[in-house]
């Protein structure tokens, strides 16, 4: 992922006098929320208790903002996907608990606010580089790991042997993000444990 720390002339001079964490967060909060073209700078001001100054100082502009925001929200999508994927007893437990963990996100106001990526790829990756590699790297750093899944999972019995788990893995990325769309809409949540209950049994021994 590209390297988005705060350049060193910036950091230099009086000490701040507030978290760059929490305001990255306070950030990606409402950013998630508006998308980037909803998010005025006024948003940003009020959501951060920083006044125009303070934020340009420390963080550029509104895009540059953004894209540490941005980067934070995969760098926690990602680590909560190590999380569920290690969780289980087995491979496929562990897929498991990762698809169940992708639905539950689905619903209520999470599930209205869907997946940050997908929103932002939709938005902006058509014409912005900085957020295209980002996103791209979001989603083969998704497939890699769900691909080693699904590779321990066929090592252990429960994966069919005619799966490729690199192809299975991307069916996975899809059907994940698109479910993130689809829920947005206001799909009864049981349709989604059934698709994911049908996917995994079309992949299992």
């Amino acid at each position: 992922m590209p390297n988005m720390t705060i350049p060193a002339d910036r950091q230099r001079g009086r000490p701040r006098e507030f978290d760059p964490d929490r305001i990255i967060e306070r950030a990606m909060q409402i950013f998630w929320t508006r998308g980037y073209q909803g998010t005025s700078l006024p948003d940003l001001l009020e959501a951060t208790r920083l006044s125009r100054g303070s934020l340009y100082a420390a963080f550029g502009d509104k895009h540059g903002l953004f894209l540490l925001a941005l980067d934070r929200y995969i760098v926690q999508a990602l680590k909560r996907l190590d999380d569920e994927l290690a969780s289980g007893q087995t491979a496929l437990a562990g897929l498991q608990t990762c698809l169940d963990g992708y639905v539950a996100r689905t619903d209520g106001a999470a599930g209205t606010r869907g997946c940050l990526v997908v929103a932002t790829a939709m938005e902006l990756a058509a014409h912005d580089q900085e957020v295209s590699q980002r996103i791209a790297h979001f989603f083969a750093a998704m497939e890699a790991r769900l691909a080693r899944a699904l590779q321990h999972a066929q090592k252990e019995g429960a994966v069919l042997k005619n799966v490729s788990p690199v192809a299975a893995a991307h069916l996975l990325v899809c059907f994940l993000e698109g479910l993130r769309v689809v829920r947005k809409t206001g799909s009864e949540p049981g349709k989604a444990k059934d698709a994911v209950q049908a996917l995994i049994s079309s992949l299992t021994a």
